[in-house]
């Protein structure tokens, strides 16, 4: 889906009440866009273990308009399913697809004093 409403919509279809109920979530989900906006923000949030930040995030559940207490966890599914093909990837398969490049695994020493405490 393109937009975080439209997820927000098919929540009040599956879970009932009105998509404002869902919103925050599906906007949390999709709040990465802003780093980079295609697909790719996915592999920040759209993931079981950004599922369950979600559900740490938002609460175990949220209640909507309707009255009904729906699991956060159920909510981020959903979202996630609805964006990556009907299935839920774990970080791990969105990490194993990242091109190592030597300057992410070259450490930099910063802020080294010398032995009288002074600046290097």
């Amino acid at each position: 889906m393109t937009h975080a409403y439209y997820h927000a919509q098919s929540s009040a279809r599956t879970f009932g009440g009105v998509p404002e109920d869902y919103l925050a979530i599906h906007n949390w989900f999709d709040a990465t866009k802003i780093a980079y906006c295609d697909f790719r923000h996915r592999a920040l949030r759209h993931h079981a273990e950004g599922i369950f930040e979600a559900e740490r995030v938002f609460g175990v559940t949220v209640k909507n308009s309707a009255g009904k207490e729906v699991p956060v966890r159920y909510i981020g599914e959903q979202h996630v399913q609805e964006d990556c093909g009907g299935r839920i990837p774990s970080l791990c398969e969105w990490l194993s697809r990242i091109q190592p490049e030597p300057w992410m695994a070259r450490g930099t020493r910063v802020g080294h004093r010398n032995r009288q405490g002074e600046p290097r």
